[in-house]
């Protein structure tokens, strides 16, 4: 759709004559756009994938008015004329955004960095963590390791005669092998949590200093902390990002993000959750290399970057490659991360 077609959502249902607008960002699941008001304010619009259920906007209207509340900075969805969350516009869901002036990062450039997304992140949850709002689309059991494992497994069954199929086996029987290695993690409370906090959904100043907010808030749900963690630290300590098969894990970025993390959560959380940081990181790091190997077979969930890749599978067979990697590099530094974690939570246990 182009922009020309888009100008009458917003006069229609927003009464915002004549903007200016313009593709915005390089995401993967929504189409973005920056609309430039006459009066020289922004916002941002957005169709949001199928795969979200339009409630989901109620959420996010919960949770940023709960945010915003509270002195943290967060986009705000702006009211149509009709006082809804989000309309609907040629068979798709649209919302429009209040503008946060940020720029978004695919990689931590150092520990300045990696020490304001861990504050961050600890004051998202330490803020939400009197949020009683019952929310429209929870997500509970997203991070269902088990499930996502049997879909791989059943992915090899379906797909013996997919086209690479012959180097998506091996992959995946190293992943299924490595998911047996895996610690258990123990019975874990579920908190609200943003769901996807990898490091591209952290807005920074321009400088790119400072941790301004959390942004693409569809993923909002219940889960426990630790795998919400396990989802960022897997990301922000990967400095090879998440398309490369050269992945490594920067224990230097993990003890800075976990010191941050701590200073704003040491006080209410609970020991079993800090203790299950490293199980829960390196779990992460097999489920979502299971969940794109299976997906290299399926071709049906994942966004992908079809300027860089000849299909949906190889772009998802570089992902899951790059997943398992980074799990044995982290695997192999389990003692000493467990021990940063120890010393950052444990200080005040004598």
């Amino acid at each position: 759709m182009s922009e020309t077609q888009i100008m009458p959502l917003l006069e229609q249902h927003y009464g915002i004559p004549a903007p200016a607008i313009s593709p915005l960002g390089r995401g993967l699941i929504n189409r973005t756009y920056l609309v430039e008001l006459s009066n020289g304010q922004r916002r941002v619009l957005q169709a949001v994938n199928a795969i979200f259920p339009p409630a989901i906007n109620e959420d996010i209207d919960a949770v940023t008015t709960f945010l915003a509340a509270r002195g943290m900075t967060t986009p705000r969805l702006v009211r149509s004329l009709a006082g809804a969350a989000w309309v609907r516009y040629e068979g798709e869901t649209w919302r429009l955004l209040s503008w946060v002036d940020g720029v978004s990062i695919d990689r931590l450039e150092g520990p300045g960095q990696a020490a304001e997304a861990g504050s961050l992140l600890g004051r998202f949850h330490h803020v939400l963590a009197d949020f009683e709002h019952a929310l429209h689309n929870p997500r509970l059991g997203v991070h269902d390791t088990a499930k996502h494992l049997r879909n791989l497994r059943q992915a090899l069954r379906d797909g013996d005669q997919h086209r690479h199929i012959s180097v998506i086996r091996p992959l995946a029987e190293e992943i299924l092998r490595a998911s047996s290695s895996l610690p258990p993690l123990p019975p874990l409370p579920d908190r609200v949590v943003h769901g996807d906090p990898k490091i591209n959904n952290i807005l920074f100043d321009a400088a790119g200093t400072r941790a301004l907010c959390l942004v693409d808030l569809d993923t909002l749900g219940r889960m426990p902390l630790p795998l919400e963690l396990g989802d960022a630290l897997r990301s922000w300590c990967n400095k090879a990002g998440e398309d490369s098969v050269e992945a490594a894990f920067s224990e230097s970025l993990f003890e800075t993000a976990i010191s941050a993390y701590a200073n704003e959560t040491r006080s209410w959380l609970r020991e079993a959750e800090w203790r299950a940081i490293v199980p829960a990181t390196q779990t992460i790091y097999v489920e979502l290399a299971a969940r794109f190997c299976a997906d290299a077979l399926q071709e049906s969930y994942f966004g992908w970057d079809a300027e860089r890749y000849a299909s949906r599978s190889e772009h998802n067979l570089i992902r899951a490659r790059g997943q398992l990697a980074a799990y044995h590099a982290c695997a192999a530094k389990t003692v000493m991360l467990n021990a940063i974690v120890q010393r950052n939570f444990a200080s005040d246990m004598g």
